[in-house]
């Protein structure tokens, strides 16, 4: 007992002692890229050297699109400008290309109740929340004669905006905003009655 407590005391010496020891150089970097990484700059045009061997050669831009081409998806071009003159375009001859069969109003009245009613009302008379409350002035109802709101008119607002209205051609889809333009001309026909 005596002599495994004596190898026991003398190892753990040993092990202080060297565990102690004073290091003035350096460890070796067995694989120096994994600490000092290499900074790439995005779409630069030069080469990039790293010990004298070119890796990458970047001979990119911000890519843009072809013209003329369109993305995957359901999306479609807008064609019609935001003008006086691409409103009154759009008024007159942009038709929905949504039958009765592929509106659905339970969906449409979801996205103008989180996109439009809290200006226009729930009901389309011009009387939202912020209405209400004085945030905004002057929201026409859907019935009132003197604007004669069209499909285009309405899909041409809804992708461009109109006045103090901002455009949500970012936050509905092309189906959304034909589904949102159906709603509308429901509440213009309810209010109609």
């Amino acid at each position: 007992m005596k002599t495994t407590l004596k190898y026991t005391l003398v190892i753990v010496l040993i092990g202080s002692l060297v565990s102690c020891q004073k290091n003035s150089r350096r460890n070796y970097q067995y694989m120096p890229n994994m600490y000092e990484s290499v900074g790439y700059e995005a779409y630069q045009e030069a080469a990039v050297e790293v010990g004298g061997v070119q890796i990458f050669e970047y001979d990119m831009e911000a890519k843009l699109p072809a013209k003329g081409t369109i993305p995957r998806g359901d999306f479609m071009p807008y064609d019609i400008d935001d003008t006086n003159e691409g409103y009154s375009l759009a008024k007159a001859t942009l038709k929905s290309p949504l039958d009765s069969i592929q509106v659905n109003y339970d969906d449409a009245k979801i996205l103008y109740e989180v996109y439009c009613g809290i200006c226009h009302g729930n009901k389309g008379n011009g009387k939202g929340k912020l209405v209400e409350r004085e945030k905004i002035l002057g929201v026409p109802s859907y019935d009132d004669a003197g604007r004669a709101i069209t499909t285009g008119s309405i899909y041409h607002v809804i992708y461009y905006g109109k006045n103090t209205m901002g455009s949500y051609a970012n936050q509905l889809n092309e189906n959304e905003r034909w589904q949102v333009v159906a709603y509308v001309e429901k509440l213009k026909a309810e209010l109609e009655k």
